[in-house]
């Protein structure tokens, strides 16, 4: 969920340990922690993983949390390399005993992929900032690689129907950005999973997809314009999901990977077997869930807003749709992600206070193994969502920290 990014997209076992991350120093050509060689050697100390029953593992225990979005953290530093107001960030959320960010590890147009195709060194020193901060204050980092579906192939000069093609200049850049990524920080104490972009499944298959289409921004590096083979479908990211899995797993054999998606929309399965918007069943929507995320990933994502919605031909409340997906993700041994959850602040502040604290409950009673609040010091989303330690949402973090309190217990 990103206004700024103009997506659209606001559709939307198990006990937990305490997480102790070691401070750590960066090099110019590596992020090294200050965590134990012991451990170092042995992966699954690092990070998440899902052992062989589809258990969240850390630590080498099974790990519950809920954690924040917060997408701006690499984001500003990379437009302007002054503000690394992310160290301040990481300390309130450690203050707040938030354990794990999402946030947003490259440019979101391809303008501002610009310092890394011309000076890589400083690129890395500014991203290699923010996972030290996040060492030094024990945040730990999920970072999602291609946020925006046209960033990549528009800076490779293709349409965005070559996600689907495992030879295109597209997943050659893909595989590239994602090795420099995971090599330089798979010893890092900070780096939890990985993550290939956001809500790539909401954009697939649409019946209207001529309306949907990329936007044309050439002046931010875009292309100058757009045909039908910029429309995405489900084949298309599923390639490009299975694809980034194997590249991270020559390089990481055990963090977590998950796509970013968001829930399926409700006649998913129709819109890619026959492009309607005919609502699916309960079976076809777990179907969808599982396809859209593909192995080797090893998590199942969803972003989850509403507080009810029409599904499967009823009314489904937020607590029947999240049980639809944990069920699905169970029986697949893939542990379930909210990548997302919110409330929009257009409800009001009172109302706004009730639907995030039933969501919140019903999160913590349903056994979801990882959450994560939208957004965290977003001032883009002042009016609609931005929580940091000090506004009007503040109650919202120590909400967080009270309920991460109790999955403990």
């Amino acid at each position: 969920m990103n206004e700024r990014c103009e997506l659209g997209f606001h559709a939307v076992m198990m006990l937990s340990v305490l997480v102790v991350f070691a401070a750590a120093e960066a090099t110019a050509g590596e992020v090294k922690t200050g965590v134990p060689a012991e451990m170092r050697a042995d992966d699954r100390r690092l990070g998440l993983r899902v052992d062989e029953n589809g258990v969240l593992i850390k630590d080498g225990k099974p790990y519950r949390g809920i954690g924040v979005n917060y997408f701006e953290a690499f984001y500003r530093t990379l437009k302007d390399p002054k503000d690394t107001s992310y160290r301040e960030g990481f300390k309130a959320l450690a203050e707040h005993k938030i354990p794990f960010v999402r946030f947003s590890a490259a440019g979101f147009w391809p303008s501002e992929w610009e310092l890394y195709l011309k000076d890589k060194e400083q690129y890395f020193k500014l991203l290699d900032g923010v996972v030290k901060a996040a060492e030094e204050s024990g945040v730990g980092l999920i970072p999602s690689f291609f946020w925006h579906a046209g960033a990549v192939p528009d800076l490779v000069g293709e349409p965005l129907d070559q996600w689907g093609n495992p030879r295109s200049k597209t997943h050659k850049f893909m595989r590239q950005y994602t090795r420099e990524i995971v090599t330089r920080y798979k010893n890092s104490a900070a780096i939890w999973g990985w993550e290939f972009g956001n809500e790539y499944n909401l954009g697939a298959d649409l019946p209207n997809a001529s309306e949907h289409r990329a936007h044309v921004e050439p002046e931010l590096g875009t292309a100058k314009s757009r045909s039908e083979r910029d429309d995405l479908t489900h084949d298309m990211i599923r390639a490009a999901f299975a694809e980034f899995a194997k590249e991270v797993r020559k390089y990481d054999n055990t963090r977590v990977i998950t796509s970013g998606n968001s829930n399926p929309r409700p006649s998913a399965w129709h819109q890619r077997a026959e492009l309607t918007w005919k609502q699916d069943t309960e079976g076809q929507y777990a179907e969808m869930l599982l396809g859209d995320n593909p192995d080797p990933m090893d998590m199942i994502s969803i972003h989850l807003y509403a507080h009810q919605e029409e599904r499967f031909n009823r009314v489904v409340n937020c607590k029947e749709l999240l049980k639809t997906a944990l069920d699905a993700a169970v029986k697949a041994k893939k542990p379930l992600f909210v990548g997302e959850f919110g409330v929009s602040e257009k409800l009001g502040p009172e109302l706004v206070r009730k639907r995030f604290t039933e969501m919140l409950a019903t999160i913590e009673k349903s056994g979801v193994p990882l959450t994560a609040l939208w957004v965290y010091d977003y001032p883009l989303q002042k009016g609609t969502g931005n929580v940091t330690a000090a506004n009007n949402r503040a109650y919202q973090l120590k909400a967080i920290q009270q309920a991460n309190q109790r999955i403990r217990r």
